[in-house]
């Protein structure tokens, strides 16, 4: 009896004792592992073409890291108001290599629109959105929705063409036909530089004309120049939008520069040397060549070729020469030399007596 009753007390000292340490709650369900919403989806329109790009989900709606990513809804519709993705236009796989340590891993899509949605009303706009599914294909809802104007591009310039000129890249095309109503247009020319895959906006010209200098580029390297109609278009109560039409065919170039500076000009000869050691000073109009690199002089007399009597450039527009004898008469001339060795023709003559 006594034993009985020793065994009892056990018992609920063992009861309590599992109460004391903590018992587990509600277990709690198992997670879906449904990625979080894309919440940073682009679209970016180039002619027909809208390219899109976002940033995969790392974790899950109950902010778990994603065990396993599945692929990816692309969604386009004519309205805002997107409930849900329909038919999708697209399925874009998984990534190869799934986020670890919260890397972010950007994934895009290019779609081509229909001809069905594009038309020539100015306010008519084509709506996208993903959807990331889990392995299991169901996905926590829609991304933001990132839109694009459906208004019909415009056909790239035609026979584009570059050429180097002494003032720079000249780029031109064919005038391209009136603007379409409602909208905007101007032309807008890229030079990517060779070994590179950065693109440079070379200039933008307006409607109607058909040339453009690029004068920002750098002699003795290689470019690829292109071209592309921008169409602005103005809804009221709106920020203007713009966006690109296809691009022109790639043109290659080499800036090589064989193109030397202006000739110099106004070159006066005046004597000095009463009462000292005669000389004649040249004085002339400065050269205004971005690439100048000085001047070289020339002299001559009556009977005789011009010969070079500066023995190192002459970097301003004057010089002295001290090598003179009475009773003769010189006959001057400059010229002007860029950075790369190209000199100009010599100037007219100015000639001076020494008495």
């Amino acid at each position: 009896m006594r034993l009985a009753r020793h065994s009892g007390w056990l018992y609920v000292l063992a009861v309590l004792g599992l109460a004391a340490c903590g018992v587990p709650g509600i277990p709690k369900p198992p997670s879906l592992n449904l990625p979080q919403p894309v919440t940073d989806l682009r679209a970016v329109r180039k002619g027909d073409r809208v390219h899109l790009a976002w940033t995969v989900p790392t974790k899950t709606t109950d902010s778990l890291n994603l065990r396993q990513h599945g692929p990816t809804q692309v969604c386009r519709s004519p309205i805002a108001a997107m409930k849900d993705c329909g038919p999708p236009v697209a399925e874009v796989s998984a990534p190869e290599a799934p986020n670890k340590n919260d890397q972010s891993t950007i994934q895009s899509y290019a779609d081509t629109l229909p001809a069905a949605l594009l038309s020539d009303n100015d306010s008519g706009e084509v709506f996208y959105a993903v959807s990331v599914l889990n392995e299991n294909g169901r996905s926590a809802g829609l991304s933001n929705v990132a839109e694009v104007p459906a208004v019909a591009a415009p056909a790239p310039p035609s026979d584009f063409r570059a050429q180097v000129a002494a003032d720079g890249v000249l780029v031109s095309w064919e005038e391209a036909p009136t603007e379409t109503v409602g909208t905007k247009h101007f032309y807008r020319v890229y030079r990517r530089a060779e070994g590179t895959i950065a693109d440079s906006v070379a200039g933008e010209s307006p409607w109607g004309s058909n040339l453009l200098v690029d004068h920002s580029f750098e002699w003795e390297k290689t470019y690829s120049y292109r071209a592309t109609v921008v169409t602005v278009i103005h809804v009221k109560g709106k920020p203007d939008s713009e966006f690109e039409s296809a691009d022109t065919p790639a043109v290659k170039v080499f800036a090589h520069d064989v193109f030397p500076p202006a000739v110099p000009s106004g070159l006066q000869a005046v004597f000095s040397g009463v009462g000292q050691q005669p000389f004649i000073d040249l004085i002339w109009a400065p050269d205004t060549d971005a690439d100048l690199a000085g001047y070289n002089v020339y002299r001559r007399e009556a009977d005789s070729e011009p010969r070079k009597i500066n023995s190192g450039m002459v970097t301003t527009p004057a010089f002295r020469d001290t090598n003179v004898t009475a009773g003769h008469r010189y006959f001057y001339s400059a010229s002007a030399m860029d950075v790369r060795g190209n000199e100009s023709g010599r100037s007219d003559e100015a000639n001076e007596a020494v008495p």
